[in-house]
């Protein structure tokens, strides 16, 4: 199954295998056509430099050349009685390599900040893209996508597009560039030579093909063996009071002995088999270094060829595997990027949010009546989760909505905040269906505290002015009051000025569910959604919280889901829920009386509590 997007796939015991791009033509002229061809001049820039600084590297060896035959022939004259060396001509030939390979440097210098500034000018721009990409998509796409796939967009998959961009347009044109002019500088030297150089060529990959093929199925098994081990440890830390409180500590080392042996035997097999490419390699390059020695040794003798001729040629011999082995970097490069370019595309290429009105009705007037009229939904076409949902709510009524898990209490809250938008029937509020509304305009009229509290990284004050970011330090501290986390803000080293971390650490649970109540109580909204809203506090805090509530929820329509049925108790209509429909609906009491589903949930919970 698919892993997070930028990442290997996965199994359940670890990665198996890179992801690769379905659609490499679609997705390459994507990229160049909404990103690439926006920086053309620069990309022609970063060509030409590319080229221009290729050249001059592979023009060195050859002056290089020049410099040894002149010297050989000075030692040569000096012995026959001659002049000798003319150092002269060398130091001009120095002069002439020096400034080769400064300009050539400089040329790599130019197209590498050009690149830069392009690939990073791309990055930029997509993960804006992405940004805005976000806040437009439904709520029904990230009920399908984990966080760490939606995550791996954002992170791995631009990284890998970025880091990949960069390096491998200039790999690629320095690598090609590379290979025709070294291949042009040895025919140019000794095509006889040359050709016993290409011979090499073949039999070096047909003996790499083999070997990596015989390598490939111990590799598999050491990843797969390296998923048992690590799945293994993290399952064991993870429950590692439960392994000792049942002495399973032997029975854990015995199993994690057994998966390791596994591991080091298809480790060690597949770390010699891949060993043996380099000194293979290396006694391939070294039997055509022998070729080309013996061949120019003869040519020089015939006087075909000179001493720095030779020279020369071993080096390009010796730089010539260089671009091929790029070449094939290159290419799990591309691959790689183009993956993660096509997983970029697909994500923004998404749906995104139908927004139906432009904000036509003014809130600020609206009252809170709420009627909810043959509603139906589900998630998918083949389920339906609300089958004809019929209420109706005044402003200022405290509506409680109970029953099991799975009955839609959730979802008619996201209905009613147009997360989702309704299958069948309508919900209204004031009169007004809200598909009229603009999403955040509709929005705003609701405060809602869930069961599951978000903090973000900054300050206390900062949190609870989420809600109503123009707030005074007044507004603020007296919303904490009222939410009894007043006394707990100040025991802090800051106070309201400091600082919670991402993960919330150095705060309970039952903390943060009080600040984010004081965050609604701060924004003073017209209709309120509390689910499970003190799931997290103790019950002495429950009782004070309930009553800022009571005091909170005077004149406003207010939305309670709840599983202790004892907190709903004063509750102006309770609404109980089962397969998506309204079974019973009545205030505390009335269902009492009816001995029907309600009071027997009611009971239950007793029964529970009595046990």
């Amino acid at each position: 199954m698919p892993g997070p997007m930028g990442g290997p796939r996965m199994k359940a015991n670890g990665p198996v295998e890179q992801l690769k791009a379905k659609d490499i033509k679609s997705t390459t002229s994507k990229l160049i056509s909404r990103y690439l061809s926006k920086y053309k001049i620069a990309l022609i820039i970063v060509f030409i430099f590319a080229i221009g600084s290729t050249i001059f590297t592979i023009v060195g060896p050859k002056i290089l050349g020049n410099a040894t035959t002149e010297i050989f022939n000075g030692i040569i004259s000096k012995i026959t009685g001659g002049t000798g060396i003319d150092f002269g001509k060398i130091g001009k030939i120095a002069i002439t390599l020096l400034i080769l390979y400064i300009v050539s440097a400089l040329f790599s210098f130019i197209q590498g900040f050009t690149m830069t500034g392009v690939s990073q000018k791309i990055t930029y721009q997509i993960r804006n893209d992405i940004s805005r990409k976000i806040n437009k998509l439904p709520m029904k796409y990230f009920d399908t996508k984990t966080h760490g796939e939606v995550l791996s967009i954002i992170t791995n998959d631009i990284d890998t597009l970025s880091m990949n961009l960069n390096q491998s347009i200039t790999q690629i044109i320095t690598a090609i560039c590379t290979l025709i002019g070294i291949l042009v500088m040895m025919f140019s030297i000794s095509w006889q030579m040359t050709l016993i150089s290409l011979v090499i060529l073949p039999i070096a990959s047909i003996l790499v093909k083999i070997i990596v093929g015989r390598s490939q199925k111990y590799f598999q098994k050491q990843q797969d063996y390296l998923g048992h081990v690590n799945g293994q440890v993290e399952e064991v830390y993870g429950g590692l009071n439960i392994v000792k409180a049942f002495n399973g500590e032997e029975k854990v080392l015995k199993e994690f002995e057994k998966a390791n042996q596994e591991l080091y035997q298809s480790g060690w097999k597949s770390q010699f088999a891949s060993g043996l490419i380099h000194p293979l390699m290396h006694f391939i390059s070294n039997m055509g270094y022998v070729g080309v020695a013996v061949a120019g040794g003869y040519l020089a003798i015939k006087g075909t060829i000179t001493v720095g001729n030779i020279q020369s040629f071993i080096q390009y011999n010796k730089q010539f595997t260089q671009p091929i082995n790029q070449i094939a970097q290159i290419s799990a490069m591309l691959q790689a990027m183009i993956a993660s370019a096509e997983r970029i595309f697909e994500f923004l290429e998404e749906p995104e949010e139908i927004e139906t009105k432009k904000g036509e009705i003014d809130t600020t007037k609206l009252k809170g009546n709420v009627v909810f009229d043959h509603v139906m939904f589900g998630y998918d076409k083949d389920t339906t989760v609300i089958k004809d949902f019929n209420a109706k709510i005044e402003e200022g009524q405290k509506i409680a909505i109970v029953g099991p898990t799975g009955a839609g209490k959730t979802t008619m809250v996201k209905l009613l905040m147009r997360f989702y938008d309704v299958a069948n029937g309508a919900i209204t509020v004031d009169g007004h269906n809200v598909k009229e509304f603009e999403r955040g305009e509709l929005r705003k009229m609701f405060g809602m505290v869930l069961q599951d509290t978000w903090l973000f990284g900054g300050t206390v004050k900062d949190n609870i002015k989420y809600g109503k970011e123009d707030a005074t330090d007044a507004e603020v501290i007296e919303a904490a009051k009222a939410a009894h986390v007043h006394h707990f803000i100040k025991t802090l080293p800051r106070g309201y000025n400091s600082i919670i971390n991402e993960e919330s650490t150095n705060i309970s649970a039952g903390q943060k569910q009080l600040l984010t109540i004081a965050r609604v109580i701060l924004a003073n909204p017209k209709i309120l959604i509390l689910d499970e809203a003190t799931s997290s506090i103790d019950t002495r805090t429950e009782i004070q919280i309930q009553s800022a509530m009571d005091n909170l929820m005077k004149g406003r329509t207010s939305f309670i889901i709840a599983h202790r049925l004892s907190t709903i108790k004063n509750a102006d209509l309770i609404l109980v829920m089962n397969h998506g429909d309204i079974v019973e609906q009545g205030t505390h009491q009335e269902l009492l009386d009816q001995s029907g589903f309600y009071a027997d949930l009611y009971n239950s919970q007793f029964e529970e509590v009595e046990e």
